[in-house]
C-alpha cells in the first residue's frame, strides 16, 4: 500500500525523514525515497530498490549527505512505483508522494493525451506510474492547491499525498480518508517550535519527539511551514477510512481516529470470544497468527479465560509481509518461511487460533498442515473479520487483482457450481447466519481442514473500532461503495 513522512523544521531534517520514513516499512517492501530542500529551494532526491533489503540500509552516511542542510523533506515506502517524483511545472519545482489507487489510469491518460500532454514515462513493470499520473493533473489546475483537488475529484480511487514546495509541504488526505494523515509538532523547551510533521503512522511520532496535533479531514488539503499549518482546502462530510487499519495493516502504536490498533485488536477479540462461550471447557490454549493475529488472540484469551500461547513464532529479521510478493507462489514461500512451529505448544492440545482475516486461505491451509504434522489434536479457527467476497477497490493492501482467488467466492463458485457470481448470488451468502452464509464457512472450514471455523460479524467489528460505523469503509466485505456518496462534491 505504502505510507509517507515529511517534515518542515528550523534545523536540518535528515535524520528525521530518514527515521520517520523508515517506521512506514510495514506498509510496502519495493521502493523507499525521499527529497530535500535547503533555503535555496533547491530539491535532492534519492531513489533505491527496497525489495531485497530493509530502506535504512539502502541509505547509508554516503547517500544521506547529498541531503546535507536541508530543512524541509518528504519520504515515502512504496508499494511498486518509483516515488519522490521531481517535476518542473508552471507553479515552479515540487517534488510529489503519493498514497493510493487510481481505478481509471487508463482513461485518465487517454484523455490527457489527447488534450495535448505529449507524453508520460514508466516504470519498471513497463506500467505508467500513478503518482506522475497525479502530478500530471495537478498541474493541469490553476494553482497547486486546485490541482491537487481537481485530481482527486477525477480519480476512481483514491489518492492521499505530500507535495514539496518553495520550503514548504503541502498535505492532502483522500477525498473521502481512506488513509489516514496525522499533523505533529515538536517543540523546544522555551515553547518555542522546532519542527513540524505529516505522516500516516502516527507510531513514527513518539520517538522522533513529536506531538500530534491533529487528523486531517476528508480531502482535506494543508500546507505546512514552521510558522504553522493553513488550511488551504476544508475537510468534505463523508469519511470511509479503510476498516482494515485496524483489522490488520496499521502498526500497533499508531492510532486512527483516535483509536489505538492494538486496543481496538483487543476488544475485537473479546467479543469474538463472547459468542464462543460453548467451546470453552473444549479448547487448551489460545494462540495468534504474528503479527496482527496476535493481539485479537491475546483479547480473546483474556476473555475466554484460556491461556495465551505462542505456538508459532515470527522470524523477523529478514522476511516481509506476506501480502506484499506479487505473485502466489512467493507470497505462499514468504508465509511458510517466516512463521517456526514451537512443538512443545502444539503437540497433544486442543488450539483455537485468531487471525486477521482469511484471504486466499492457501498460506493459512499449508500453516494448519504443519501444526497437525507437530501433534495438534484440533485445530480451531477465528477471523478477526467477516468473509472477504470483493477485492479492494481503493489501497493496494493486496497485488493480487483477481477476486476469484478469494477464499469465500471460491467456497461460492462451488456452492453454486459457476464461478459467474451475481451481486444478487453473493448478497444471499453476506447475511451472517444465513444458512447460504453458514453453507460458505463449512465449505472453506472443510477445505482447510478446521475442527470449527467461525468470522467475526461486521456489526461488531464495528463496535471494537468503536469511531461511527458510517465513517468506515466496508467494502471488501459487504461491496458497499462509498464513491457514490455526492456529500464531497
Amino acid at each position: 500500500m505504502g505510507g509517507f513522512f515529511g517534515v518542515v523544521s528550523g534545523a536540518e531534517c535528515v535524520e528525521d525523514i530518514y527515521y520517520g520514513t523508515d517506521y512506514h516499512s510495514h506498509l510496502g517492501t519495493r521502493r523507499g525515497g525521499m527529497a530535500m530542500s535547503c533555503n535555496s529551494g533547491v530539491i535532492k532526491r534519492r531513489i533505491h530498490d527496497i525489495s531485497n533489503t530493509p530502506f535504512r540500509t539502502k541509505f547509508g552516511a554516503e547517500s544521506l549527505a547529498v541531503f546535507k542542510g536541508c530543512n524541509c523533506g518528504i519520504g515515502v515506502i512504496s508499494d511498486d512505483e518509483d516515488q519522490p517524483l521531481v517535476v518542473t511545472s508552471k507553479f515552479g519545482t515540487f517534488a510529489i508522494i503519493t498514497v493510493g489507487r487510481i481505478n481509471n489510469i487508463d482513461e485518465i491518460i487517454r484523455k490527457e493525451l489527447n488534450e495535448g500532454v505529449s507524453h508520460l514515462c514508466e516504470y519498471g513493470s513497463g506500467e505508467p506510474n500513478p503518482t506522475e499520473v497525479a502530478a500530471m493533473l495537478i498541474c493541469r489546475g490553476d494553482s497547486l492547491v486546485e490541482g491537487i483537488a481537481r485530481a482527486q475529484q477525477i480519480i476512481d480511487g483514491s489518492l492521499s499525498l505530500l507535495l514539496l514546495h518553495n520550503g514548504a509541504i503541502y498535505a492532502a488526505r483522500d477525498r473521502y480518508g481512506r488513509t489516514p494523515v496525522v499533523l505533529g509538532t515538536r517543540i523546544n523547551a522555551d515553547g518555542s517550535v522546532s519542527a513540524r510533521s505529516v505522516t500516516m503512522e502516527s507510531s513514527a511520532f513518539p520517538n522522533l519527539d513529536f506531538e500530534v496535533d491533529c487528523e486531517l479531514g476528508p480531502g482535506e488539503i494543508r500546507k505546512i511551514t514552521l510558522e504553522g499549518t493553513e488550511v488551504m482546502k476544508k475537510p468534505g462530510c463523508c469519511k470511509k477510512i479503510c476498516t482494515f487499519f485496524w483489522v490488520y495493516y496499521g502498526y500497533p502504536s499508531s492510532s486512527y481516529e483516535g483509536v489505538n490498533t492494538e486496543l481496538a485488536r483487543y476488544r475485537n477479540g473479546a467479543s469474538m470470544a463472547d459468542q464462543d462461550e460453548e467451546y470453552k471447557e473444549k479448547i487448551d490454549t489460545i494462540c495468534g497468527i504474528p503479527d496482527s493475529g496476535i493481539p485479537h488472540a491475546i483479547g480473546y484469551s483474556n476473555r475466554f479465560g484460556r491461556p495465551y500461547q505462542r505456538s508459532f513464532v515470527k522470524y523477523t529479521p529478514t522476511w516481509a509481509r506476506s501480502f506484499m510478493p506479487p505473485n502466489q507462489s512467493m507470497r505462499e514461500k514468504v508465509a511458510k518461511m517466516k512463521l517456526i512451529p514451537v512443538e512443545s505448544q502444539i503437540s497433544g492440545k486442543k488450539l483455537l487460533f485468531c487471525d486477521d482475516s482469511i484471504v486466499r486461505g492457501t498460506q493459512l491451509g499449508d500453516t494448519v498442515k504443519r501444526i497437525y504434522e507437530k501433534g495438534a489434536v484440533e485445530v480451531h479457527m477465528r477471523s478477526s473479520c467477516p468473509p472477504l467476497l470483493y477485492g479492494c477497490r481503493f489501497l493496494n493492501f493486496s497485488r493480487s487483482r483477481n477476486e476469484q482467488e478469494l477464499a469465500a467466492r471460491k467456497a461460492i463458485a462451488e456452492l453454486e457450481g459457476t464461478e459467474e457470481l451475481t451481486p444478487e448470488i453473493i448478497a444471499k451468502y453476506q447475511v451472517f447466519g444465513s444458512k447460504e452464509y453458514l453453507a460458505m464457512v463449512n465449505v472453506i472450514r472443510k477445505k482447510l481442514n478446521f475442527t470449527t471455523l467461525k468470522f467475526q460479524q461486521l456489526e461488531k467489528l464495528q463496535d471494537a473500532i468503536g469511531i461511527p460505523r458510517e465513517d468506515l469503509c466496508t467494502y471488501c466485505w459487504n461491496g458497499c461503495d462509498p464513491t457514490v456518496d455526492e456529500k464531497n462534491k
